[in-house]
C-alpha cells in the first residue's frame, strides 16, 4: 500500500470510501469534499481521527484508481480493514457524499451499485439508506 505508514484503520477505510464516491465521475465537486469534511468533523466514529491521515488515504485512493484492478484492490482494502458490522456505515457515508451535490451521475450510481454488492449490503436496507441520503440532501424548490 503506497505511502501508509501504518495499514488501513477502519477511520481510513471508511474516507476512502467517501473519497470513492466521489471521485467515480472524475468531477470532484465542492459539496462532495465539504460532506467529507463534516463527516470526519462530526460523526463519534471520527472522534479519535487524525485528519492527517486523510491525505494519505486519498493519495492511496487515486493511485488505485489508476491501476487496472485497482478498485478491486480498494475494496479489498476497506473490507480487510473494516469490521463488517460497519459496512452499512460506509455505504451511508458513501450515499451522503454521492447526494451531497444534489445529483447522481452514471459512475456513482455504478460505484454505489458494486460497494453494495463488495460489502454484501441487503437491497432493502440499501434502499433504506439511499432514501436517507436524499432525504437529508433535499433542497427547497420555488413553486
Amino acid at each position: 500500500m503506497p505511502d501508509l505508514p501504518h495499514a488501513l484503520s477502519p477511520e481510513d477505510a471508511l474516507v476512502a470510501v467517501m473519497i470513492t464516491v466521489s471521485a467515480s465521475d472524475e468531477n470532484i465537486e465542492t459539496a462532495e469534499l465539504l460532506r467529507i469534511e463534516a463527516s470526519v468533523n462530526n460523526l463519534p466514529i471520527f472522534g479519535a481521527y487524525d485528519m492527517d491521515r486523510a491525505r494519505l488515504v486519498t493519495k492511496v485512493v487515486f493511485d488505485l484508481l489508476t491501476e487496472e484492478d485497482g478498485l478491486d484492490a480498494l475494496f479489498g482494502l476497506v473490507r480487510e480493514n473494516l469490521p463488517d458490522y460497519l459496512w452499512e456505515t460506509a455505504y451511508a457515508l458513501a450515499c451522503d457524499v454521492a447526494a451531497a451535490d444534489g445529483t447522481l451521475h452514471g459512475p456513482e450510481l455504478r460505484i454505489l451499485e458494486e460497494m453494495r454488492h463488495e460489502l454484501n449490503i441487503d437491497r432493502l436496507h440499501a434502499a433504506a439508506i439511499e432514501r436517507g441520503a436524499r432525504a437529508r440532501h433535499m433542497i427547497l424548490r420555488s413553486e
